[in-house]
C-alpha cells in the first residue's frame, strides 16, 4: 500500500472516522476499502499504532469519476446467495468455486447458530465472471480432479481469507515487530515457541500479536470457532508462515532487541539508574513528611 510508511502531520490528516464521513461512507464500508487497499492510510505522526488517512488521499478518493458512487459499488459485498445471482449460476456451484478457493471470502461472520457466513466482494465477482478463461468453470461440468477433492473434504474458504488477512496486517503495520506479530497471529503457541524459543522474545511478540475478529466473549464457543478459523492448519501453510516468522524475526531484532526479562519475578531488567530514578521520589516523600 503506497504511502503507509510515510508520517503524516495532523493538519495535512484526518482520523478514519473524519474521513468515511467525508466519502459518505458507513464506517464498516470505509474499513473494508482500507482492508482491500481501496483506501491507503499512514501512520500517525503521534504513535499509538493508530492509523490516519492523508487530505491528499480524500481528494484523490473525491475526484474519480462517477464519485461518490464509483468509490462505493467498489467496496460493496455480498453473501453467497447474491454472489452466485451476481455471476449468474447456482448457489452450489458458486460455493463450489469457493471452497476451491477461485473466489476468495473477505471476511466472515457466525450467525445465530454459530455457522460461518463468507462475504465476498461484489467487484471481485463481477470481475471473475467476466473473464473468458473462466466460462467453463461457470458453465460446463465440474473437472472430474476438482471433483474429487471436493469430495475429499477441501475448502480453501479459511486458508485463503488468513492469507488475505495476513496481507492487510503487513500493510498496516510500521514496525518489524508489528510484522513479525502479523506472522505469529495465525500460528498456535506451540508453533510460535518453536520458532521462538526465548521466552523473552516470545512475551515481546505477543504484545505485538493481533487477535482473531471478535466473536462472543473470549472463550466462548464462537470465539473458540474464530480461533480455529485464524490458526493454519495445512502442513504446507504452516511451514511457510513458520519460515516466515523466522525471517521477520530476524528483522526485528536487528532493528530492536525485545526488552530482557528478570528470571525471578518475569518482569523487564530494570538498570541501577532506574531504579535510583524510581526510588528518587520515595526519599522526597519521606523528607517532606519528616520537615512537616
Amino acid at each position: 500500500m503506497t504511502g503507509d510508511t510515510v508520517t503524516q502531520p495532523h493538519h495535512t490528516s484526518c482520523t478514519p472516522a473524519r474521513a468515511a464521513r467525508e466519502l459518505g461512507m458507513r464506517r464498516r464500508e470505509f474499513d473494508l476499502a482500507v482492508h482491500l487497499g481501496r483506501i491507503r492510510t499512514v501512520p500517525d505522526e503521534g504513535g499509538g499504532g493508530a492509523r490516519r488517512v492523508a487530505r491528499s488521499e480524500i481528494e484523490r478518493l473525491r475526484s474519480s469519476q462517477g464519485f461518490p458512487e464509483s468509490v462505493l459499488d467498489r467496496v460493496r459485498t455480498v453473501g453467497t446467495g447474491e454472489g452466485a445471482a451476481l455471476m449468474q449460476v447456482s448457489p452450489g456451484r458458486f460455493t463450489r468455486l469457493a471452497r476451491l478457493g477461485l473466489v476468495v471470502p473477505v471476511f466472515f461472520y457466525l450467525n445465530r447458530y454459530r455457522a460461518v457466513v463468507w462475504i465476498y466482494s461484489a467487484e471481485e465477482l463481477r470481475q471473475f465472471a467476466a473473464d473468458e478463461a473462466h466460462a467453463p468453470l461457470l458453465k460446463a461440468r465440474t473437472p472430474e480432479g476438482l471433483r474429487g477433492q471436493l469430495e475429499a473434504g477441501l475448502d480453501l474458504r479459511p486458508r485463503n481469507w488468513r492469507g488475505r488477512q495476513l496481507g492487510f496486517l503487513l500493510r498496516q503495520s510500521d514496525d518489524p515487530w508489528q510484522r513479525a506479530g502479523a506472522v505469529a497471529a495465525f500460528l498456535d503457541p506451540a508453533r510460535i515457541a518453536e520458532a521462538v524459543p526465548d521466552p523473552g522474545e516470545r512475551a515481546h511478540l505477543s504484545r505485538h500479536r493481533p487477535g482473531p475478529p471478535t466473536h462472543g466473549a473470549p472463550g466462548s464457543p464462537a470465539a473458540r470457532l474464530c480461533e480455529q478459523i485464524m490458526t493454519a492448519d495445512d502442513a504446507d501453510e504452516v511451514d511457510w508462515l513458520l519460515a516466515d516468522l523466522t525471517r521477520a524475526m530476524a528483522e526485528a531484532r536487528a532493528h530492536r532487541p525485545a526488552p530482557r526479562t528478570t528470571p525471578e519475578t518475569g518482569h523487564r531488567a530494570t538498570t541501577p539508574g532506574r531504579q535510583r530514578c524510581a526510588r528518587a521520589p520515595r526519599l522526597l516523600g519521606w523528607l517532606r513528611r519528616r520537615n512537616t
